[in-house]
């Protein structure tokens, strides 16, 4: 019997083991896979996150921030031009591979029950659930999901086109402290940093332009030519399909956190950033539920509003923008001419995404 059991040891799923752990509750991590791994994602840490995350990392594993490349402007290839704008104050670029494994780590030094290679089948009961496991059953008076889009729990959902997520890091000398987004038709590419002579690339198109990262670098001419020196340097990760739709914070009393909740575009939007927050405050809003001072529907209904008035917002700002950048050439040509005067105006925008 639990406290509390969370599914899926990511960003968000870790943050809230933490927090929770350390409000006094007795905890139960659960991970389908192992770390660490290598995850579809632009490894970008907003600014805005960075203490929250300095504040779950243990001592011993403090490093995968200390040792983050800094990320202090961001240049966007769209349409022939070169739209600049500082990242003020800069933002931290952190691979998941050693993102995640930090923070698992963390969540067990914290004194949480962390177990990895087990999936989750189902989740029965509301105020007291049953999780029924490869490891066997558990009991808890609460339950948060954070175990990705993709998950047998999450439901199916349907799109126009099918969209995937590629990544790979590549050897690269002297790359500069940018997030580079290199737009194309059917998709982008955003490359940055993570470690001295190495970026990320990592792109979202749709299947019928690209396949593969070799295809995504042929279909921007900026984007050829800067990867034509470039050697891999790890394998490449793929994931799909990407659909985005309204978050949902809460499904029949379980709270959901990170990407179970909702995926945020990931070219304007912080999806590290988001996991840890609604991870983080999943957690918080249940610590009085724990103390037997609200009761659980209290607990659920204070994370929906608090969930709607803190990251909805990001999701909604980060879908128009993308609307906006993927209209036809000829419609968005004012937005861009704009945005080339104006660095003031996409500084303004990636504020709201934030």
């Amino acid at each position: 019997m639990f406290d509390l059991i969370i599914i899926g040891g990511g960003p968000a799923g870790s943050a809230a083991a933490i927090t929770a752990a350390r409000g006094g509750a007795r905890i139960l991590l659960l991970e389908r896979g192992r770390f660490p791994r290598h995850k579809v994602c632009g490894e970008f840490v907003s600014a805005e996150s960075l203490e929250l995350l300095a504040s779950m990392l243990h001592p011993e594993h403090s490093g995968a921030l200390k040792e983050a490349a800094r990320i202090s402007r961001t240049r966007l290839y769209v349409d022939g031009r070169v739209i600049g704008a500082a990242v003020d104050p800069p933002a931290a670029s952190i691979a998941r591979f050693d993102l995640d494994a930090a923070l698992w780590e963390s969540a067990r030094l914290a004194g949480v029950d962390a177990r990895q290679q087990v999936p989750v089948r189902g989740i029965e009961g509301q105020g007291l659930f049953r999780i029924s496991s490869s490891d066997g059953e558990f009991e808890s008076l609460a339950v948060i999901n954070a175990s990705g889009r993709w998950s047998n729990l999450n439901g199916t959902a349907s799109s126009e086109h099918k969209w995937i997520g590629l990544k790979a890091h590549f050897a690269e000398r002297y790359p500069e402290p940018s997030v580079d987004l290199y737009f194309f038709d059917g998709g982008y590419c955003g490359v940055q940093p993570v470690a001295e002579s190495r970026v990320n690339a990592c792109a979202m198109v749709r299947a019928d332009v690209a396949n593969t990262l070799n295809e995504v670098f042929e279909q921007h001419r900026a984007l050829r030519e800067r990867s034509r020196n470039w050697t891999m340097a790890s394998d490449p990760v793929t994931t799909s399909p990407l659909i985005f739709r309204e978050p949902q914070p809460e499904r029949d009393g379980v709270l959901l956190a990170g990407d179970a909740a909702g995926f945020v575009d990931p070219f304007v939007g912080d999806g590290i950033s988001l996991a840890l927050r609604s991870g983080a405050m999943a957690a918080e809003c249940l610590r009085p539920f724990f103390a037997a001072k609200i009761s659980l529907r209290l607990a659920v209904q204070d994370f929906r509003l608090a969930y709607e008035h803190l990251l909805l917002p990001v999701f909604r700002a980060s879908s128009q923008i993308r609307r906006l950048l993927t209209l036809p050439r000829p419609a968005r040509r004012p937005l861009l001419l704009v945005l080339e005067k104006s660095p003031r105006i996409a500084e303004y925008l990636i504020r709201k995404t934030r």
